[in-house]
């Protein structure tokens, strides 16, 4: 799945999970989804009611004789639950619930699943509200380093959905070699045959990492100023291809990119049938991403989003999730249990890294908006977006 857009800077339209569903590799989702009708009116009210608001293509459905988390859930709990799809888009979902919000009116979703960053925008905005955490008691379960991370320094009001990770893709076919460093994507050897997101903070991510600076603590334009002089002269000497979105796919496919800014996920459906296609964590880091739960102001239903939670945090029904979107679990004890159903997927470092991978995933800070906006206003002017 795509875990966001940028704030500014515009992404291809296909996300993530449209890649994945329109290329085959995760199948269709199979849920009959009243998504649209929950998200624009209609909320669950009562306490044992809930409304999900999600992405698309990120739940395992009902299908081949198995039970999807959704049955599991209702029928387990007795919630009236409501999981839509309706969430494609961090600046246009802002954009649909900033009125309401905004002047502080209810939302008809209970949880909703922005990226970390918008998290952390709607915590400073103070359009969340704690989680029912005390009710909760898999919380436990939730793994060390989202425990209190940058973008909710206090841990109240988030709880991940899924993670991943942005690294190098490369097709060693036309790399001739392997490749460890961010810098291996300014290689002269490889000039015009480089592609680069359209996601900023994955981009930018890389190279800021790669000349030493800490994206966990990053606070002001100037501490970037050089990372995005590195990729202005790249773009200006012919270096980099393209600027995209999912569709680095098919150039890395064809040959037409050595290499490239790519998500894990991605490489790890299309090495299946791809082996010369590889995916590597970068020596000096890679971008860590989530996708997290919150709980919009106002939200009544708070005892049915604590038995969501401490559902879909039990390591036994987090591992029937992994088993289908293959990302990184934020809950401990997925792995073990995955095994039991996949040990080839258990053993999978882009689904599970290991400790040494692990220690060199960073999320970014939590960027004040005038900060975000010189980001996004330097990306785009690189990019042409």
């Amino acid at each position: 799945m795509n875990k966001s857009t940028n704030s500014g800077a515009r992404r291809n339209p296909w996300t993530r999970r449209e890649f994945l569903m329109r290329s085959g590799a995760l199948g269709v989702a199979g849920l009959s989804l009243p998504a649209l009708l929950a998200a624009c009116g209609g909320g669950g009210g009562g306490g044992n009611a809930l409304v999900f608001d999600n992405w698309p293509l990120y739940i395992d459905p009902s299908e081949d004789g198995l039970v999807g988390s959704v049955e599991r859930f209702a029928q387990a709990s007795g919630v009236d639950l409501t999981y839509t799809e309706s969430y494609n888009d961090n600046d246009e979902y802002f954009a649909k619930i900033q009125p309401l919000l905004g002047n502080d009116k209810r939302i008809d979703p209970d949880l909703i699943a922005p990226t970390f960053w918008m998290a952390g925008r709607l915590i400073n905005l103070g359009w969340v509200d704690k989680l029912p955490l005390d009710k909760v008691p898999n919380k436990s379960n939730l793994e060390d380093n989202y425990v209190k991370p940058p973008w909710d320094p206090t841990g109240e009001y988030t709880m991940p959905w899924q993670a991943g990770t942005a690294g190098i893709a490369y097709n060693i076919d036309v790399t001739g070699r392997e490749l460890k460093s961010t810098a291996d994507l300014f290689d002269p050897a490889f000039k015009g045959k480089i592609g680069m997101l359209t996601e900023m903070r994955d981009t930018m991510g890389l190279i800021l990492m790669s000349q030493g600076i800490d994206i966990t603590t990053i606070s002001t334009f100037e501490e970037a100023a050089a990372a995005f002089d590195v990729l202005e002269k790249a773009k200006a000497d012919g270096q980099i291809r393209a600027f995209t979105g999912n569709d680095y796919i098919d150039d890395l496919v064809s040959g037409n990119y050595a290499a490239c800014v790519g998500w894990s996920g991605d490489v790890l459906q299309l090495g299946k049938d791809s082996p010369n296609i590889r995916f590597v964590v970068p020596e000096e880091g890679g971008t860590l991403w989530a996708d997290v739960m919150v709980m919009p102001k106002g939200t009544e239903n708070t005892d049915a989003v604590a038995k969501w939670l401490d559902f879909v945090y039990d390591p036994v029904e987090a591992a029937q999730i992994t088993t289908y979107v293959q990302y990184f679990s934020p809950v401990k004890g997925v792995q073990e249990e995955v095994a039991k159903l996949d040990p080839e997927l258990a053993e999978n470092p882009l689904v599970f890294p290991d400790a040494a991978t692990a220690s060199r995933l960073k999320s970014w800070a939590n960027l004040s908006d005038d900060v975000d906006a010189q980001f996004a206003d330097a990306f785009s002017a690189i990019t042409g977006a």
